[in-house]
């Protein structure tokens, strides 16, 4: 399952991900990483791309953490809000 892109391939600097919901755990952390992937391509010292870094490293380590289905749902409503 591919993520969905918000621009061509080519817009780096674009949000890229629309999170989705039906998404499972594996297609979500491999989406964040194609998305941390992307934001390394733009200049170190771009404080967007350090920040959307910052964001996905959070993410994924929430995704790693056990939770209980009443979280779960709490962080797919943030996830999908957030649109990465």
């Amino acid at each position: 399952m591919e993520p969905e892109y918000a621009g061509s391939g080519s817009d780096v600097a674009k949000p890229g991900i629309v999170w989705k919901q039906t998404a499972g755990h594996e297609e979500k952390k491999a989406a964040i990483a194609e998305e941390m992937k992307r934001m390394r391509r733009l200049p170190p010292n771009s404080s967007y791309a350090a920040h959307r870094l910052r964001l996905l490293d959070k993410i994924y380590q929430l995704l790693l953490a056990k939770r209980t289905n009443s979280q779960d749902e709490e962080l797919e409503l943030l996830f999908a809000g957030l649109h990465i």
